[in-house]
């Protein structure tokens, strides 16, 4: 089998704490281009310790995530196959190599998807999963926008394909600040206003801010874009809305966009179990009964980065055993609470909720 040339780049600033894991899981490339953005910590001269390793340093100002990523692709040898762009904070699971080579060589593709664990629960198992595409050809894309940036391909034709078996796991550090993505967002929105990605994240973020009626205005904006196709996109900026309006103490306006939200979407659980939320506080166990029954039909959980951890974690099972039982269905109140506890071990409430249930 030809042996391809497969070369890793990142951008970096103060990743002191995921060199090593994040130096050994893709150790599997031939070599890792790292350009960082202004370290004040120990991360250079830990990754100068790796011959595989080529550090560049140069600070961007202002601080763009496109100008960063294109710099750092730019470092990667032109006769490379397969280019291959992570984060310090993203770990593939081992072999991803040999999956990857071989379905480049059968399929020829100009750029890859794979499975990307966003995040874990508390025991360690992948609670938002969706498909990750950031491995790509050689001179065949440029990064574009000032934050949540993407690959844009500089030929007329693109073949994406999917390799079945590689996984990228995303291990966050919440202590980082994201208070630069704000200000990004809106550069985005400015220079290209029709663009519907990021009008909603910005307005998302403008949520993110308890910044309510900016939220409100942002998000409606995304939502009448041409370009605003994705029902799942939609869904979530609905419910955004909602939760806006729950900010705003506006419980009926939120109850009208969750609505809109299931009926965007309505194989998506979110929408359902928002709603539901909003009427279980309400103590209306009638609707909040409903919604869920219709949620809970939907067994297997999209491969789309709107999943919710709220609507397939123990927090689902757990109000709607409380709903079943106020409302006498006891059998279902047991079935749902013993899954409660399945997903949440050591929680001691639920355990109290089935003995009381069980007598």
């Amino acid at each position: 089998m030809k042996k391809l040339k497969v070369y890793v780049y990142a951008i970096c600033k103060n990743e002191s704490k995921f060199v090593e894991s994040y130096v050994k899981s893709m150790s599997e490339a031939d070599d890792i281009y790292v350009l960082d953005t202004g370290s004040t910590d120990d991360t250079v001269e830990k990754l100068k310790k790796f011959k595989n390793v080529h550090i560049k340093q140069e600070k961007i100002e202002p601080f763009r995530f496109d100008i960063a990523r294109n710099k750092s692709l730019e470092m990667v040898p032109v006769d490379a196959d397969i280019c291959v762009c992570t984060d310090f904070d993203e770990v593939f699971e081992s072999g991803w190599r040999e999956k990857l080579e071989n379905i480049w060589l059968k399929e020829n593709p100009t750029r890859v998807e794979y499975l990307y664990n966003w995040n874990f629960d508390e025991y360690g198992h992948a609670a938002t999963t969706f498909y990750m595409s950031k491995i790509h050809k050689r001179n065949t894309y440029t990064w574009c926008h000032p934050v949540h940036e993407v690959l844009k391909c500089l030929e007329k034709s693109e073949k994406s394909v999917m390799v079945e078996g590689m996984v990228l796991n995303h291990h966050q550090d919440i202590k980082k600040a994201r208070s630069s993505y704000l200000p990004l967002l809106e550069m985005s929105v400015e220079e290209d206003p029709e663009d519907d990605r990021n009008m909603h994240y910005l307005g998302r973020e403008y949520m993110y801010y308890k910044r309510w009626n900016e939220a409100i205005d942002t998000l409606i904006r995304h939502l009448n874009l041409k370009s605003s196709t994705w029902k799942d996109e939609r869904c979530a900026s609905m419910r955004f809305i909602a939760r806006s309006y729950i900010g705003l103490k506006r419980p009926l306006e939120a109850k009208m966009w969750l609505e809109r939200a299931i009926m965007e979407a309505p194989y998506l659980r979110e929408g359902y179990v928002e709603l539901a939320s909003l009427y279980y506080e309400e103590e209306n166990y009638e609707k909040v009964y409903e919604l869920l029954k219709e949620a809970y039909k939907i067994k297997e959980k999209p491969k789309t980065y709107i999943n919710e951890e709220y609507c397939w974690n123990s927090y689902f099972y757990d109000i709607f055993s409380v709903t079943a039982f106020y409302l006498g269905k006891k059998e279902e109140a047991i079935q749902y609470i013993k899954k409660a506890i399945e997903l949440d071990k050591d929680n001691k409430r639920l355990q109290k909720n089935l003995q009381i249930m069980s007598k």
